[in-house]
């Protein structure tokens, strides 16, 4: 079986991708996750390097300017974005490459990177989208409402991926996605 995938997996916040892509990464074992760089504030619990790399702004700034990303964004007062070196890495050895990112970023990695395959985690409602986020109890209201401010533009960009599955049951969502990969990997 051959690899060199670029996988990205993209939704609006609280529509599941991280834990879609955590399970691929279970399933897939050999597949590398794509670490993004950010400049937002680490979670409890997160480890630099692993859900992300935590860079000043200052920092962040200093490697736009030197043209270091594939796709980077300021979304919430927050940088995050893509290293090209990592993509560049991992197309080098061969290896398949799996990305949570936002819907825009995901577009540019598409846009730099024509063989990756977009996957669109579509949440089954606005309405679970923000119940989704108030349970997570992991930002203000205010954060929040930024969120759910995003999500009309988000899923009209929905239309321009490859493969939209909605996540109204994590394990069927799963399912959907890890079949869509294994087809991938057969075609290659």
């Amino acid at each position: 079986m051959k690899k060199g995938l670029l996988i990205v997996v993209s939704a609006p916040s609280g529509a599941g991708k991280t834990t879609i892509v955590k399970e691929i990464l279970k399933e897939f074992p050999d597949f590398q996750f794509s670490v993004s760089a950010t400049t937002r504030t680490k979670r409890p619990e997160e480890e630099d390097g692993r859900e992300y790399f935590f860079l000043s702004k200052e920092e962040f700034e200093n490697k736009i300017s030197s043209g270091e990303f594939v796709e980077y964004e300021e979304i919430y007062g927050n940088y995050y974005g893509t290293l090209k070196s990592e993509v560049d890495r991992a197309i080098s050895e061969n290896n398949t490459i799996v990305f949570d990112v936002d819907v825009k970023g995901a577009l540019s990695i598409k846009k730099n990177y024509p063989q990756a395959i977009l996957i669109f985690i579509q949440p089954p409602s606005v309405e679970e989208l923000r119940r989704r986020l108030l349970q997570r109890k992991s930002e203000t209201e205010g954060q929040i409402e930024k969120r759910m401010a995003r999500v009309p533009m988000e899923l009209e960009k929905a239309r321009d991926f490859d493969y939209i599955v909605i996540n109204d049951d994590l394990k069927k969502a799963v399912s959907e996605v890890i079949g869509i990969i294994n087809q991938k990997l057969q075609e290659r």
